[in-house]
């Protein structure tokens, strides 16, 4: 198996945009591989984009992007879209895009998975294809009732320290959904691991992503 290693331009910190419909699908779909990345590049810029945040849930937002943006520099913003009503809202929604589109040129995309059973989510994959297509885009997964986890095809290794880490952020920063059954440590440490398992990961754990179109170049 061939690993790819990511770098931004020559003469430019990295820049990251990372996209969520909710308070925490970033962090579910991505997190570790955000916290990897910080590590691995340390003056890497983010854009912290979520769509439907509003009252407690919006202060759980804020303090679980102060987690797992510690130290880095990050902007956070945060939107108050209906959950659920994203799809109805589209042209409010494609607005934020397009302001995006003017002031963040970012080399790598995380965003929702474009085949994910909630429509909030695959709304969000699209425009960020619509939006963000001559961009590195990623595509990250989120367990749920719906169980509608696919074949990704990408995979980022990581450290056992870094998952517990992600799980730790989850539980500290959203009191809101530790009741439910779903958002459960065992739920996304055994997709983590399930995910390092098929990419033979040194530590057993990943995330995994799907990626539509990757350039491979050689110099």
């Amino acid at each position: 198996m061939i690993h790819v290693a990511l770098a931004g331009q020559a003469t430019q910190p990295l820049v990251v945009l990372c996209l969520g419909a909710h308070a925490d699908d970033i962090e579910i779909g991505c997190g570790g591989a955000l916290l990897s990345l910080q590590r691995a590049v340390p003056n890497a810029k983010f854009h912290w984009v979520v769509f439907s945040a509003d009252g407690t849930r919006r202060q759980e937002a804020r303090k679980s992007a102060g987690l797992f943006m510690q130290g880095s520099d990050a902007e956070i913003i945060l939107k108050d879209f209906k959950d659920g009503y994203l799809p109805y809202q589209g042209a409010a929604v494609k607005d934020v895009f397009e302001e995006l589109k003017r002031s963040v040129n970012p080399d790598l995309v995380f965003t929702q998975w474009g085949a994910d059973a909630h429509q909030d989510h695959r709304l969000l994959s699209e425009l960020t294809w619509n939006t963000f297509r001559n961009h590195q885009i990623l595509e990250y997964e989120i367990p749920k009732y719906d169980g509608d986890l696919g074949r990704p095809n990408l995979f980022v290794p990581l450290d056992l320290a870094v998952c517990e880490q992600k799980i730790d952020n989850l539980f500290a920063a959203f009191a809101s959904q530790a009741g439910k059954k779903w958002f459960d440590r065992e739920t996304f440490r055994g997709l983590m691991r399930l995910r390092g398992m098929e990419c033979n990961a040194p530590s057993g754990y990943a995330e995994a992503f799907y990626s539509r179109k990757t350039i491979l170049k050689f110099d």
